[in-house]
């Protein structure tokens, strides 16, 4: 039987009523990356150039929205030439990497938060061993394995997935997934729909569930102090716990949906669910994170207004 070892591409029929929505579609996509680039970029332009935001609790805001640029740079650009071109397509390996891209920044994200948690935990429950707990070096290696640790497990996948005999090469979707390529294999697919699961569950569940429990905590903790204190703590916990709660569903009814497929759910909205996290996301995290951490906004605005002095004195 022939499979996609002999070819070299895959079509994305996932794209709906391109004829006759194309340019709309595309000028949409076109502004929400654009939006994404530059509220992400503002906020970790801020973080970088005020030293006094040089803190665990910012350089962790500032990887969280670096890892959304990552994974909207996987996304957009090819999301943004198809709408474009005549015939959706990409090529075998792309795939695999785009799928690879992808995966990392989604796992990246859940450890990012559950990283961002151990902070607030630590320097709300435990604020006198904060310095000696949350080092530096701690920030550093924390977030170097929440993007090291997620490309390995993406490696292993990426291996599993290349090796499988393809009998179809047409993804019913607009972007790579590696769970997507698996279900057009003629052959064996058990090891990796059970590794697909594992790492899903295991970059998931934990972050999660350590996560409610440092809020739980957290919480115990502000009903027993001051009002002033539990507004203080609330400030900066709240918007980190919504863009959790945000990420967490969105991904969780991609990865159901994905998994599913039921034919009573409109294709339509089949594809919008698929890219909800890689819109919504990208786009709350910097807005949410710069109107309620105060430090934050200051900075920005102060910014804004050196810009219009700059500008109007030229």
């Amino acid at each position: 039987m022939d499979t996609l070892n002999y070819t070299t591409y895959f079509t994305l029929d996932g794209h709906v009523d391109l004829e006759n929505h194309r340019y709309l579609y595309f000028i949409i996509t076109f502004t929400v990356y654009i939006m994404i680039i530059c509220f992400n970029s503002v906020i970790i332009s801020v973080i970088y150039r005020n030293k006094c935001l040089h803190k665990p609790m910012y350089i962790f805001i500032a990887a969280l929205l670096s890892n959304a640029l990552f994974g909207a740079t996987a996304f957009y650009p090819k999301l943004l030439t198809d709408l474009l071109a005549e015939e959706q397509i990409i090529s075998y390996r792309v795939c695999l990497l785009q799928a690879f891209f992808l995966y990392t920044y989604g796992l990246s994200e859940f450890t990012l938060l559950s990283a961002m948690a151990y902070d607030r935990y630590v320097s709300i429950c435990k604020p006198l061993q904060y310095v000696t707990v949350i080092k530096m070096f701690t920030v550093k290696m924390l977030i170097f394995l929440s993007w090291f640790v997620p490309c390995c497990e993406m490696g292993i996948a990426f291996i599993l997935t290349s090796k499988l005999q393809l009998c179809n090469n047409k993804l019913n979707r607009i972007y790579c997934n590696y769970y997507s390529i698996v279900k057009l294999s003629c052959g064996e697919t058990s090891l990796n729909n059970f590794f697909g699961l594992f790492i899903v569950s295991l970059s998931s569940l934990p972050p999660v569930i350590f996560i409610v429990y440092s809020y739980i905590r957290i919480l115990a903790v502000c009903f027993k102090n001051s009002k002033d204190f539990r507004k203080k703590t609330l400030q900066t916990c709240l918007p980190h716990l919504l863009i959790l709660i945000i990420y967490a569903v969105t991904v969780g009814f991609d990865i159901y949906n994905n998994r599913i497929e039921s034919k009573q759910i409109p294709h339509i909205f089949t594809m919008i669910i698929s890219v909800i996290f890689l819109v919504i996301t990208p786009i709350v995290n910097p807005i949410i994170y710069g109107l309620k951490l105060q430090e934050i906004f200051n900075s920005v605005r102060t910014m804004i207004s050196c810009q219009r002095r700059v500008c109007a004195f030229i």
